[in-house]
């Protein structure tokens, strides 16, 4: 009886002994596992790629770490056009903060399965869509937490930006550094643009004599700003702000109602009627003022100030009559709008 007892107190003593330094034996594997990950990201520069046997040595329990993977099907034969929009986004995510967390603080090992390379990963999984983002939690170590289920990123909405895939990232790695997302230098459109800035230099120069007259032109500069006035001084941006319909219906006995009878609305034909309008006035008082007075010919020249005060007061007529459709009680009106 006495050696029984002896012999179960010195397993158990054994076994206590042999606990921390299975403990300490999980721990040094995980954490080797880390290390080497972490290598394979910076020699890759960006996510790491992944198979499905790779994928399960990343994701498998324990981990000291967290992990975000993208499951995707890239190959033109799936037509995953989602895939293909997304993937530009995932490698500028991946490449600035690989290059942000070089020694690994994050703790964050980012990286790519594509259908092509993970059908059993897929399969087992249960995913019958891609692309899928996935993050698992560390389940050990100073970042571990209660809740260790994997999270999924919601793709319901469409591609997305990296700046909104980093957001994500940042809200389930608290308490850790979030290297900023730097975008490559895009090369093609800077050179681009200088090939179109010389180009539109070297046509400029060279048509220079025959630009330099209209560019001087008072009236095209002139007629560019009256017409500027007549847009925007007959409601155009209360349309645009609002959203008014071009025409109404009538509110009783039918028909088509092209003048709102307020003065806190307007109709889309109202505007340009009023612009219209506004354009007959300005034409006929600029014509007064400039083009009459060098007729030579006294008749000629009283003809025309009588046709063009006669347009002038008709058009005014036509305006004033417009100005009682939206006031019924202004008292004032001219023939032949009476």
């Amino acid at each position: 009886m006495l050696l029984q007892r002896a012999l179960v107190s010195a397993v158990a003593f054994a076994a206590l002994l042999l606990a921390p330094s299975s403990a300490l034996a999980r721990s040094s594997v995980s954490a080797d596992r880390f290390d080497g990950l972490l290598a394979k990201q910076l020699s890759a520069h960006g996510p790491i790629r992944l198979s499905d046997a790779t994928f399960k040595g990343v994701t498998d329990a324990p981990r000291n770490f967290s992990a975000a993977i993208l499951l995707t099907a890239l190959d033109q034969r799936y037509g995953c056009k989602l895939c293909n929009d997304f993937q530009p986004e995932w490698n500028t995510l991946g490449s600035s903060w690989v290059k942000g967390d070089k020694t690994g603080e994050s703790r964050l090992v980012i990286g790519t399965l594509d259908f092509s390379e993970g059908r059993e990963t897929f399969t087992s999984l249960g995913l019958q869509t891609a692309p899928v983002l996935l993050f698992f939690p560390p389940t050990e170590g100073p970042y571990a937490t209660a809740n260790r289920d994997t999270v999924r990123f919601d793709f319901s909405g469409g591609a997305v930006g990296a700046d909104h895939i980093r957001s994500w990232l940042t809200r389930h790695l608290p308490g850790r550094p979030h290297p900023e997302l730097k975008r490559p230098f895009n090369w093609a459109r800077f050179a681009v643009s200088i090939i179109l800035l010389a180009g539109a230099g070297t046509a400029v120069v060279t048509a220079w004599s025959y630009i330099q007259p209209v560019v001087q032109s008072k009236n095209l500069w002139a007629g560019l700003g009256l017409t500027a006035i007549l847009i925007f001084t007959s409601g155009h941006m209360f349309n645009q702000i609002r959203g008014v319909p071009y025409v109404a219906g009538k509110p009783r006995g039918g028909g088509v109602q092209y003048f709102a009878p307020s003065f806190q609305s307007q109709y889309g034909l109202e505007t340009q009627v009023i612009a219209g309008v506004y354009g007959v006035l300005a034409f006929c008082a600029i014509s007064l003022a400039t083009r009459v007075p060098r007729i030579t010919n006294t008749k000629l020249q009283t003809i025309s100030v009588l046709l063009y005060s006669s347009v002038m007061f008709v058009a005014y007529s036509f305006l004033m009559s417009i100005f009682r459709l939206k006031n019924s009680g202004y008292p004032f009106s001219l023939p032949p709008f009476m």
